[in-house]
C-alpha cells in the first residue's frame, strides 16, 4: 500500500469577499484548480466590522457550495424560497446547478464567526441539474470518537461511523479531526482521489518523509496513494477532503464554472435577462 506524503505546504492568501468578509484563502489560489476542488476560504474573526456585512444575494451555476460552522451563525436565503439559521457545526452542502441565487447573512452583531467554504466542481452531465440541498445539522452529525481522536463525519465513511452526503459523483471525503497530542491518525484513501489536510490548530506531521514544520491555518496538499499517517506534535485539529478528479475542462466567470466560455457566457447573458433562475 503506498504511503501518502506531502507534496506542498501552502499558507493562505488574505483576501476578502462578499460585501467585504475578510477570510484566508487557499485553493482557488495557489492552487487555482485541485480537481474537483475549486476553492477553499476560511473566515473568521472576533471583529464584527470583519464579517458583519456578510455575503448579499449572488448566483452561482455549476458548482457545489460546502459551507461547514464552527462559531457563530449565518442565515440562509435563497431564490427557490429557502432559507435557514446555520449555526455552530452545522453544515450546508449546496448543489447550484443550473443556477440559483442566494445570500449568507451573519445572525449576529458581535461575538466570534469562524468557518469554511469549500466549492467543488461538477461534472459536465449535472451542471445544468436542479438546485438541491443538504443541511446536516451539528446534533445529528456522524462522529467517531475514542482516546485519542474525535471525527466528525461530513463525508465519507470512517470505521461503522458515516456521512449523510453519499452517491456522490467525486465520491467526496470530508472530515473534520480533532487528534489528541502525540496521537497518530491513520486513514485508508482511494488512490484515485486528490486529497488535503488544512490545518485549523496545532502542529502535525504527515506521513513518514521530513517536511517543514505545519502549524496552524496550512494548506497541505496530499501526494495520491492509500496510506494517510498524521501524528499530532501538539493537541491539532484539521480538516481532511479528498475527492475523485472530474478531468473535464473547465471555464470559470466570478460565481459560475462552467466547460466552455459560450456557457459562461450564457449564464451572464441569463442572470442579466431574468432567466437565470429556472
Amino acid at each position: 500500500m503506498n504511503n501518502i506524503e506531502v507534496e506542498k505546504i501552502i499558507e493562505p492568501t488574505l483576501a476578502s469577499d462578499g460585501a467585504g468578509v475578510k477570510l484566508k484563502r487557499s485553493i482557488g489560489v495557489e492552487p487555482n484548480y485541485f480537481d474537483p476542488f475549486l476553492m477553499l476560504d476560511e473566515f473568521g474573526s472576533e471583529n464584527k466590522d470583519d464579517y458583519v456585512a456578510g455575503f448579499p444575494a449572488h448566483p452561482h451555476r455549476g458548482i457545489e457550495t460546502v459551507t461547514y460552522m464552527l462559531a457563530g451563525s449565518f442565515e440562509h436565503k435563497d431564490s427557490t424560497g429557502g432559507k435557514g439559521r446555520m449555526k455552530a457545526g452545522d453544515v450546508q452542502w449546496m448543489k447550484t446547478g443550473s443556477g440559483i441565487i442566494h445570500s449568507e447573512m451573519p445572525a449576529m452583531d458581535d461575538g466570534k464567526l469562524h468557518g469554511f467554504q469549500l466549492w467543488i466542481n461538477m461534472p459536465a452531465k449535472e451542471k445544468m441539474s436542479k438546485p438541491e440541498y443538504h443541511y446536516i445539522d451539528s446534533n445529528k452529525m456522524s462522529i467517531h470518537k475514542d482516546d485519542e481522536k474525535l471525527i466528525k463525519i461530513i463525508a465519507g465513511k470512517f470505521n461503522d461511523s458515516e456521512g449523510p452526503i453519499t452517491k456522490h459523483s467525486v465520491d467526496p471525503i470530508y472530515f473534520d479531526i480533532e487528534l489528541n497530542d502525540k496521537k497518530i491518525f491513520n486513514y485508508t484513501i482511494p488512490n484515485t482521489h486528490n486529497s488535503f489536510i488544512y490545518l485549523i490548530e496545532g502542529e502535525i506531521e504527515v506521513g513518514s518523509k521530513n517536511h517543514e514544520n505545519v502549524k496552524d491555518s496550512t494548506l497541505i496538499i496530499l501526494t495520491k496513494g492509500e496510506s494517510l499517517k498524521v501524528t499530532a506534535l501538539t493537541k491539532s485539529k484539521f480538516l481532511l477532503i479528498s475527492g475523485k478528479p472530474i478531468g473535464e475542462q473547465i471555464a470559470r466567470g466570478g460565481p459560475f464554472v462552467m466547460n466552455t466560455k459560450q456557457e459562461i457566457l450564457q449564464a451572464i447573458d441569463d442572470y442579466h435577462n431574468g432567466n437565470f433562475v429556472k
